[in-house]
């Protein structure tokens, strides 16, 4: 865990959050700041900060991230209608906090760019 990292402290339940989902190696939790009906946040409980930090060995969760969130637009109701999947990857792309996480946000309509 980093100390200083806000996810690794949700992750180690030092600071509460509306989990949604959890295993071993991913915690999926509601957004305290939604921008969309659903936005779900999923994260590796293992710090990684940015996704310029992945490792080869790093795939795995990835797939996992990503998999993770479509079953959870599907369990929401949300995914024949359609939902986006977000990595933003450090501050010029909008991330704030410098532990990957995926964004999960559907039940409204997305429009392109999104911003």
């Amino acid at each position: 865990m980093n100390d200083a990292c806000l996810f690794c402290k949700i992750v180690a339940r030092a600071i509460p959050a509306s989990i949604v989902y959890e295993d071993e190696r991913l915690l999926a939790f509601d957004d305290i700041n939604p921008q969309a009906p659903t936005h779900v946040l999923v994260v590796p409980k293992r710090h990684i900060a940015t996704l310029s930090d992945l490792a080869p060995g790093d795939d795995p969760i990835v797939g996992e991230l990503v998999r993770r969130a479509a079953a959870i637009a599907a369990d929401r109701g949300i995914a024949a209608g359609g939902f986006r999947t977000v990595f933003n990857t450090n501050r010029g792309a909008g991330q704030t906090v410098f532990h990957i996480h995926l964004h999960l946000l559907g039940g409204r309509p997305m429009h392109w760019p999104p911003g």
